[in-house]
This record gives structure tokens, sequence and C-alpha cells, in this order.
């Protein structure tokens, strides 16, 4: 199962953490893990390319793990593409099922 930890800061969403794999299929045929990675990986390079928000951002590949955390002021660009990453996430789940990915919040 692929958990994203949501991490919140005076309310608004200031990152994410997203781990496991969905095991929905054999490695390398998981639909799941591949939505969810697309979405996630382009919200990170779109973060970098398009803002100018400072953030830092840790992975391990072989854990599923990706831990992503704006430490400046979010800038409305950021909110604007973090949103549409949970839009994206939020779609999987309801496609999938609860037992792919599940969502939990933190206060950061």
């Amino acid at each position: 199962m692929i958990t994203v930890t949501v991490y919140t800061r005076n309310g608004q969403m200031a990152g994410f953490r997203m781990s496991g794999h969905a095991g929905y299929a054999e490695s390398g045929s998981d639909i799941v893990c591949a939505a969810v990675s697309i979405l996630v990986i382009n919200t990170i390079n779109s973060i970098e390319s398009f803002t100018q928000d400072v953030f830092r951002c840790r992975k391990d590949e072989k854990k599923g793990l990706i831990d992503f955390r704006i430490s400046s002021e979010l800038s409305r660009e950021s909110r604007v593409l973090l949103q549409a990453m949970m839009l994206g996430l939020s779609g999987v789940q309801e496609e999938y099922g609860k037992k792919y990915i599940r969502f939990q919040t933190e206060e950061v």
C-alpha cells in the first residue's frame, strides 16, 4: 500500500511524504504505482521549474519513499500544484480503491 502523508503548515499543504508500493501488480507492471509516481514527480519538477519556493526532497527508490517539504513561504503557484497533485492522487484512489493508496495528515 502507498501511504501519502500530507504535511500542513498553518492550515495549508506544505509538502508530502509518499511511502510504500501499491501492490496492484508485479513491479514494472503496477499501473497504480506508475500513476502515483508520475503525479508526484511531475509536481516536484513543476515546483522547481515554475516557482522560487525553497524545498528539500529526500528519496529512496527501494523503499518507495519521497519526502518533499517546502521550507520557504508557500507561493500561490506551489499551492495550486500541490492541490492538483492531490486531486490526481484522490482520483487514483477512487478508481483503484483504498487498499492501494491511503492518505493521512501531519502538522509540521
